[in-house]
């Protein structure tokens, strides 16, 4: 069976190429300023957007696909913090398994439980190992889930977590600041948990400018999430996907 989205993932990888994706919050979406937004992306070719957080509260999900289906072409793929937030008109989804934590709910009791509706929905499923970073406050995905992330000052616990998950079969690698982090994720960190699995590598939580962007993607990010920071600035979105351009044709020169 074709994979076409987990297959973007490994393909990016084992190419060296980096993508940039855009995640939504649906509460904090506005229906009738969203289309902008969805113009700037398709513009600036960004790769995926990430749909969903650890609490939703607006009933809007499908409202919100379909403008993304009018608007863009670009995969939208669901970033659950519950088994409710399930949505079929999507493309993906991140199976996570919140493997920094302890609490069985978020390694493998959400995914029970959703199991049967993922499989029946028609999604593309994405095994991910989801690592939550320390950003320097709590945040909501911490306090939702009842676990304490990774000293961010710990980078061989971060790249030993990311190992076992690779070893448990899951095919992405997400570490997550969360969102409104005070503190990105460092370089040392990805640069430990690039060098210690072969799956794809995520980052998100805390990229708000293009020098951490920039950052991420040399230490070894596969693929960069900004969501926050282009909700308080709107023209980072365009400044990250140039700079995710540049690394880019940088890699295409080194060919």
């Amino acid at each position: 069976m074709i994979k076409p989205i987990l297959n973007q993932f490994i393909t990016y990888r084992e190419q060296g190429r980096k993508a940039f994706a855009v995640l939504i919050d649906p509460d904090d979406v506005r229906l009738d300023e969203f289309p902008l937004l969805l113009q700037r992306a398709q513009h600036e070719q960004v790769d995926f957007f990430f749909l969903g957080g650890s609490l939703i509260t607006q009933f809007q999900m499908g409202d919100i696909i379909a403008l993304i289906r009018e608007y863009t072409t670009i995969p939208v793929v669901l970033f659950l913090g519950s088994n409710m937030h399930v949505h079929p008109a999507a493309d993906a989804v991140l199976f996570l398994s919140l493997i920094s934590g302890r609490n069985p709910e978020y390694l493998i009791g959400q995914q029970v439980v959703a199991a049967p509706m993922l499989k029946k929905s028609g999604l593309e499923i994405l095994p991910t190992g989801y690592l939550l970073i320390d950003a320097g406050q709590q945040t909501t995905a911490s306090y939702m889930s009842h676990t304490t992330p990774i000293p961010n000052n710990k980078p061989a616990v971060a790249a030993c977590t990311a190992m076992a998950g690779e070893m448990l079969g899951l095919r992405l690698t997400y570490l997550d600041a969360g969102s409104g982090a005070l503190k990105s994720i460092t370089p040392e960190m990805i640069a430990a948990v690039r060098q210690s699995v072969d799956t794809p590598i995520i980052v998100g939580g805390g990229i708000d400018s293009t020098q951490k962007a920039k950052m991420a993607l040399q230490a070894g990010a596969d693929v960069i999430v900004v969501g926050n920071g282009i909700e308080k600035n709107p023209d980072l979105l365009p400044e990250i996907a140039a700079t995710v351009r540049k690394c880019n044709e940088a890699l295409a020169i080194n060919w």
